[in-house]
């Protein structure tokens, strides 16, 4: 680990690897319509009878929190793309996307479907042409409901999307199962036009469709019909005028429609193909390789230290501070300056992972930035890119670097973990007179980072922590875990710093490593006469076994 990790230093920020210029003009081009509008004339459709047998995992349950949006929700390209037909019902886009001038950020607006008038038909129809039928129009809802939201898609080091609410309204004035029963979602009608367009019946897909209820259901089909299985597939039938057919395993009983055939099974013969109708398994991904594991049994001595479920900034104005890191039993963080080294057995790795999951920054100083080059995301089991959705339980990584020193690259773990959709873009904390050169803060930027700075120093020059944890907690921030390198851990432990400490969870492993190390040991503490004094205890203190480690939990005795 480095020294001098909150200090300034007066190294050349123009050293190190050079960037290549035209790295960032040329982002990626989104396409300008990427939502799938249900009213849009599809030439070919783009669902099949499988996203009704193999939906999207918690398909319900994200249909529920895109109708709400209480909170705002982060989805990477793939996840939105998947997500939000099941949601085009509700939503309807108001506004074409702008971009902003690096042509990388996309914004769309979109209002709740029934904040549109009402519509009473007119007495007499419009004129249909030879051979078309007469609709029978009816009233259509509307003006009840002023929900309104924005989506915002990034393209750049990474791609995602960002959901909003905006406006003054902060909930629908109905639920989702009111709007499910007025209009359907494009994904349940381009479903029944891609099976009659097969050439089967619509009441036999109509039958098919129903097969899982459950299922249906989640899709936004409780209320689906057969006329609207007809009206799908209105325009396909009026050209082609062939004789249509039952699904496989299926038969027309008269007075009872079309039923399955006695005797067949829960596979279903559909389409010709054998698909399980209700699959146990039906949305398996397979994780990444590195991505671990921490079992709900080992979590809970580690609860009363995490931050709370509903976290708030305190009344200082600063975010709950966990500081955490692993030492040997002579307390060194690593055989010697500039070394990376591992001391902690793989079941600890997997507890500090669970532990960045449960906050939302992860704070390190530039000499450990620079020493170990870490990714500094979360690779839990369940959070986003690792089996969860979007960014979910992924922190935010920020760097302590006063002198503007770290030498960011494309090949930083740190940016390659965002450029793989599992990590955020990190954020660089620096002091007056010191900036990244134009090509490293663009690089910054294209992945999702930027840099805060700072002008509070302490007596030796030092960025205040009170400054820093109020810039992050300005910024959002609610709860920050502090990993090291030695020199920020040292100061944090400091008498005048200590106070700022919600939690310590350190992990101690059964070994020596000799002079010579990194060692954590703050500056000493003396009584009025002189006399030393700890330079710092804790309470609340709890030792628990972990693998071959021990952990120890507790509070700063302030």
């Amino acid at each position: 680990m480095a020294d001098d990790e909150l200090s300034p230093h007066d190294g050349s920020p123009n050293s190190g690897q050079q960037l290549d210029p035209n790295l960032f003009n040329h982002p990626n081009t989104p396409n300008q319509n990427p939502i799938p509008e249900g009213q849009d004339q599809i030439l070919l459709p783009t669902r099949s009878l499988n996203d009704l047998l193999h939906p999207p995992r918690d398909l319900a349950l994200m249909r529920e929190r895109l109708f709400e949006v209480k909170d705002k929700i982060e989805l990477q390209v793939d996840e939105f793309e998947r997500y939000w037909p099941y949601v085009d019902n509700v939503w309807v886009r108001q506004h074409k996307a702008g971009t902003d001038k690096t042509g990388r950020v996309f914004t769309d607006y979109y209002a709740c479907r029934l904040q549109r008038p009402t519509y009473t038909p007119k007495a007499v129809d419009t004129p249909r042409r030879e051979g078309q039928p007469t609709r029978k129009k009816q009233i259509r809802e509307g003006g009840t409901c002023q929900m309104r939201l924005k989506t915002i898609r990034y393209e750049g080091g990474y791609s995602g999307y960002t959901i909003l609410k905006v406006g003054d309204e902060t909930q629908h004035t109905h639920d989702l199962d009111h709007i499910d029963k007025i209009k359907r979602t494009s994904v349940l009608m381009e479903v029944a036009r891609s099976e009659v367009m097969k050439g089967y019946m619509p009441a036999s897909v109509f039958t098919v469709m129903n097969e899982d209820t459950e299922k249906l259901t989640a899709a936004g089909g409780r209320y689906l019909n057969r006329n609207d299985v007809r009206n799908a597939s209105q325009h396909w039938r009026q050209i082609h005028r062939e004789e249509l057919r039952v699904h496989e395993g299926y038969k027309y009983d008269h007075g009872n429609g079309i039923v399955r055939h006695d005797g067949v099974s829960s596979t279903a013969k559909v389409n010709g193909d054998s698909q399980m109708v209700d699959p146990a398994l039906s949305d398996i991904t397979p994780l990444p390789p590195g991505t671990l594991r921490f079992p709900s049994a080992s979590r809970a001595f580690l609860e009363p230290y995490l931050p709370p479920k509903e976290p708030t900034i305190n009344a200082s104005g600063l975010p709950h501070v966990t500081l955490t890191y692993a030492t040997s039993m002579d307390s060194s963080l690593a055989l010697a300056p500039g070394m990376q080294t591992l001391i902690s057995g793989p079941e600890s790795k997997a507890m500090t992972h669970y532990l960045r999951s449960k906050h939302d920054a992860i704070v390190i100083g530039v000499g450990t930035a620079t020493v170990d080059d870490p990714a500094l995301n979360c690779r839990l089991e369940g959070v986003g890119g690792f089996g969860g959705l979007g960014w979910e339980g992924q922190p935010r990584p920020v760097i302590i670097d006063p002198g503007a020193r770290w030498m960011i690259t494309p090949q930083s773990k740190v940016l390659q973990a965002v450029q793989s959709g599992k990590g955020r873009g990190p954020w660089v904390i620096m002091a007056p007179g010191f900036a990244m050169d134009p090509m490293r803060l663009e690089l910054l930027k294209y992945y999702g980072g930027k840099y805060l700075g700072l002008t509070e120093f302490d007596k030796k020059w030092r960025l205040r922590w009170e400054a820093i944890l109020k810039a992050l907690a300005a910024e959002g921030i609610k709860s920050v875990m502090i990993e090291g390198g030695s020199m920020v851990i040292n100061d944090l432990l400091q008498l005048e710093n200590s106070h700022f400490i919600s939690s310590v969870v350190t992990t101690i492993a059964p070994t020596y490593l000799g002079r010579g190390g990194v060692g954590v040991s703050p500056a000493p503490r003396h009584d009025p006469t002189g006399r030393p004094q700890p330079a710092v205890r804790f309470e609340d203190v709890r030792w628990q076994p972990l693998g071959v480690d021990v952990v120890m939990c507790g509070r700063p005795r302030c």
